[in-house]
Formats: C-alpha cells, sequence, structure tokens
C-alpha cells in the first residue's frame, strides 16, 4: 500500500485509532480554527492521513469512506471561515465523504479582537440555527445512505 506510513503506528501518534474511529462513524465533522485565513496545521494534517483513502477500497471496490456524511466547522478572529468550508469540502469529497446540503457552521469575531467563541455568555443565534441545520441534514443523509449505499463500482 502506497500510505503504509498514514496507517501504521507511529511512537505517540494517535493516527491509527482516530482513523478508525473515523470509518466506523455515519458522520464525519471536521473542525478547525481559523488561521491567517486557513484552516490549522493540525487540520492540514487530517486532511493529509485522509489521502491515504484513496488507496483503500471496501469489499464492493467503493473507498473506505463511501457512505461517511462530513460537515465542516470554522471558528476564529479573522475573515476566512467561507474559505476553509470551502477547502475542507473539496478534500473530504476528493476521499469519499458525502457532504450534505448546508453541512456547514462558523462562527468570526470581530477581527482583531480578543473575544474568542468560548468567551461568548451565548452562542449567537445565527450560529445556533446554522449548526441544527448542519446536524438534521447530516443526520439525514446518514441515514439515507443506511438505507440506500452507494452502488458498487462494477454497477
Amino acid at each position: 500500500m502506497k500510505h503504509d506510513l498514514f496507517i501504521k503506528k507511529i511512537e505517540g501518534d494517535d493516527w491509527p485509532q482516530l482513523r478508525q474511529r473515523i470509518l466506523d462513524a455515519d458522520i464525519f465533522i471536521l473542525g478547525s480554527p481559523v488561521w491567517l485565513g486557513h484552516h490549522s496545521s493540525v487540520c492540514q494534517r487530517v486532511l493529509e492521513r485522509l489521502d491515504a483513502f484513496l488507496d483503500e477500497t471496501d469489499d464492493q471496490g467503493r473507498l473506505v469512506s463511501y457512505g461517511c456524511v462530513a460537515g465542516v466547522v470554522a471558528v476564529g478572529n479573522e475573515d476566512g471561515a467561507h474559505h476553509i468550508i470551502a477547502e475542507l469540502f473539496q478534500g473530504l469529497n476528493d476521499v469519499g465523504f458525502t457532504i450534505p446540503a448546508n453541512a456547514s457552521t462558523y462562527w468570526v469575531g470581530e477581527a482583531m479582537q480578543s473575544t474568542d467563541f468560548k468567551d461568548l455568555k451565548q452562542t449567537p443565534e445565527v450560529v445556533q440555527t446554522a449548526t441544527a441545520g448542519l446536524t438534521r441534514n447530516c443526520v439525514h443523509l446518514a441515514t439515507l445512505l443506511k438505507q440506500a449505499p452507494y452502488p458498487n463500482q462494477d454497477n
């Protein structure tokens, strides 16, 4: 396998267990802070590790992530949430995840200020609404994919 490094246990590396948890889940939510308008290096590392899914197929010839729904969350004090969501959606889709409608939520505070999302007394209503939509749409699509999985590669 071309990507053995991304599966094997490296000392101090929890990826093999995280990878299995992702594959066992019906829904995978990938989140990132906004760093200079981009997702974090840790989030990028997750995408790079997920790239190994391109070389893995199930017993029906589909990518191992087929049937798993994905959503994205971004939080920060600067512009870039839409950019992050677009990049993460594309990366997740490339490696076989299914992205439902409105499967993202974000909060971006005032630029160059010190208020973080975790410091808010209450989550803004618009963020609550977006998060509820993300949840509802991910669960709906995951349920549909359980009932009617993607066809195998031979069909």
